[in-house]
């Protein structure tokens, strides 16, 4: 029972530290943008990743990291209206 109380406190110590863990009230719509704006954030930070998908797409590193830039600050669309 104390190990299964240790994992909880744990758990509960990692979600209030990272937001992208996410935790039981988490909507897909959070988490989604969690996934989309870490995934962004390391495709900046590796360059030779930023190289590779700037070839591939044909343009310039600083055109597809500008890009990138303006995903994470976008997010993964419009959040879902809510039911009242």
């Amino acid at each position: 029972m104390a190990d299964k109380l240790r994992t909880l406190q744990n758990l509960e110590a990692l979600q209030a530290r990272y937001i992208g863990t996410g935790h039981a009230d988490t909507t897909k719509y959070e988490w989604l943008s969690n996934i989309k704006r870490d995934s962004c954030a390391s495709y900046i930070g590796h360059n030779p990743l930023l190289s590779y998908m700037a070839v591939g797409m044909g343009e310039p590193k600083e055109k597809v990291r500008t890009k990138m830039l303006e995903k994470m600050v976008r997010g993964a669309g419009n959040p879902p209206e809510t039911q009242e």
